[in-house]
């Protein structure tokens, strides 16, 4: 699936960028994380090293996976919505935006990763400082459309219920192969829409 507006060179950066990431999980996986080059992960994903350094600053960055290019995108979107869709509805529309074939198709490479940083607590750490600088910029947009200080308890609660909406995905994404992630974060995030006082109905 390819996002709105998306151009050839837009979509094929995009995939340039995931074939290094899988490449460099996969790799890791494989044969332990400082056993890996650059050079292995750029032939891997049949590109040049050049190219890999285009994308990355290091193979830590690829191993995380961070889009230095999500956050401010997705904020734009969250500011482009009309005027009469509420805060939370552009900011969940955003979200599920963002969950392009790449990523529903991606729970092998998701489960690996996970593995991969779990045996190394400082490049976790370095992930969670990402994501947090992320939510940050994308409260500062839904706080600007809410027309509230980003202070305010209302733009952060929205971003931090949205995280912690995907990372439930997620977790019932790695038991489950028959659901799709965008289907997963979508229920996840109806519920915090709807409110969590009543359970939902099990059906």
């Amino acid at each position: 699936m390819n996002q709105p507006g998306e151009s050839l060179r837009d979509r094929k950066k995009r995939q340039t960028r995931a074939a290094l990431e899988r490449a460099t999980v996969t790799l890791a996986a494989e044969r332990g994380y400082d056993h890996v080059t650059v050079e292995e992960i750029a032939a891997a994903a049949d590109v040049s090293v050049r190219t890999f350094f285009n994308y990355f600053a290091s193979k830590d960055e690829a191993l995380i996976g961070a889009d230095p290019e999500m956050a401010p995108r997705a904020a734009e979107r969250v500011l482009a919505f009309p005027a009469d869709v509420p805060p939370f509805e552009a900011y969940r529309r955003t979200v599920l935006a963002e969950i392009t074939d790449e990523l529903n198709n991606a729970r092998d490479l998701w489960l690996l990763r996970k593995d991969v940083l779990m045996q190394r607590p400082d490049l976790l750490v370095r992930a969670f400082a990402t994501s947090a600088e992320s939510e940050q910029l994308l409260a500062a947009a839904v706080a600007r459309r809410a027309g509230l200080p980003e202070s305010h308890t209302y733009p952060r609660l929205i971003v931090a219920a949205g995280s912690a909406a995907f990372r439930c995905a997620v977790t019932r994404w790695a038991q489950d192969d028959g659901v799709a992630l965008g289907d997963l974060v979508g229920e996840a995030l109806d519920m915090f829409g709807t409110g969590l006082a009543h359970a939902p109905s099990n059906h």
